[in-house]
């Protein structure tokens, strides 16, 4: 916390002491079961990587949320298992202060890799966990030991060089966070590197030698809807937040806003090198959200001719400070460029 990689997750501060002890949220948990469900997709999730006008969507959110469809299961396990051994439960999946991924490696279902995720031997990196608490005792598992070796393709492949270290994960500079966790502009620098991914990043789990024993999601509200495998971006681009909202229900999407959403798909398209896309960038010039109107100020500065871009800054009418500066950044890029 102190190196401040959580960005601007000031919950994880926040609940840290709730994390490091189970017992600070269910004083009377005597046991803690961990189940992870696969969710491997049935192709490369990267390839999509390579096509300039198709947007990229992490693999786990092209369906249904994980949380819905895992605590309904854990729900329906802990239930049968509450009755059978007289005991009571509480189930969570990822909305509670709970340190998923040490308990699970504790558990024996795997080990954190260099990525900071689970990695398990039988499925490799494609994983949901879920935690159940009970007030049952059940005998203690082995912890699995580290298998990653020498290993270092999780940290290479890096779009932001996200790793300072192996077992480390800087934030800030991680595609996940700031296409999803990330409510405000996205830092200049990192924008050219975030291609064409408009929801999560997949490239460390993607590489993992270990899903060469992963397996394609068994559960199908978690296999991939055709429409999200690789959506257009001018599609996108015209979502209105009615248009959002029936686009992603029961999506995990849905919760960052149609707002957010749109700042991604932007950034996307500014680096698609599309000067085809240029028409669906200049109706969000005008939007009422600045994050957009910066958004879109960006990628238009990255698709037309600077001397059509110098016109339209120099038209003025920006009342908004960090649009403005979006505005003047272009500028000074493009000029630069064109010199």
């Amino acid at each position: 916390m102190q190196a401040g990689h959580h960005g601007t997750m000031d919950w994880l501060a926040g609940t840290a002491e709730r994390r490091g002890n189970p017992r600070t949220l269910w004083p009377d948990v005597r046991s803690i079961a961990l189940f992870g469900l696969n969710y491997g997709p049935t192709g490369d999730p990267l390839v999509t990587l390579a096509d300039r006008q198709a947007a990229t969507i992490s693999v786990y959110a092209r369906n249904r949320d994980y949380h819905d469809v895992i605590k309904g299961a854990l729900k329906r396990i802990g239930s049968r298992f509450a009755a059978q051994a007289e005991a009571e439960i509480k189930v969570f999946v990822d909305t509670a202060p709970v340190m998923e991924k040490p308990l699970a490696a504790a558990a024996g279902l795997g080990w954190q890799g260099k990525h900071t995720n689970l990695v398990s031997r039988e499925l490799g990196s494609w994983l949901f966990l879920g935690a159940l608490f009970t007030t049952a005792e059940l005998p203690a598992d082995e912890p699995e030991v580290d298998h990653c070796g020498s290993c270092r393709a999780c940290l290479d492949i890096c779009p932001t060089d996200a790793f300072p270290a192996p077992y480390r994960i800087d934030a800030r500079r991680c595609i996940s966070y700031l296409t999803i966790e990330h409510k405000g502009p996205i830092e200049r620098a990192l924008r050219p590197l975030m291609g064409n991914r408009i929801y999560g990043c997949d490239d460390c789990l993607a590489v993992c030698p270990w899903n060469k024993y992963a397996q394609a999601a068994g559960e199908a509200k978690l296999q991939a809807r055709d429409d999200l495998m690789a959506p257009r971006l001018a599609d996108l681009a015209r979502l209105d937040d009615a248009g959002f909202r029936r686009l992603f229900s029961g999506s995990p999407i849905k919760r960052i806003g149609r707002n957010r959403f749109i700042r991604n798909v932007l950034i996307a398209i500014g680096n698609s090198s599309e000067p085809g896309l240029i028409g669906e960038i200049r109706p969000h010039l005008s939007d009422p959200d600045p994050l957009v109107r910066g958004a879109a100020v960006w990628a238009l500065s990255r698709l037309v001719e600077p001397a059509a871009f110098a016109a339209q800054a120099h038209a003025g009418g920006e009342n908004d400070a960090s649009v403005a500066d979006e505005w003047a950044a272009g500028l000074n890029a493009r000029l630069g460029a064109a010199s």
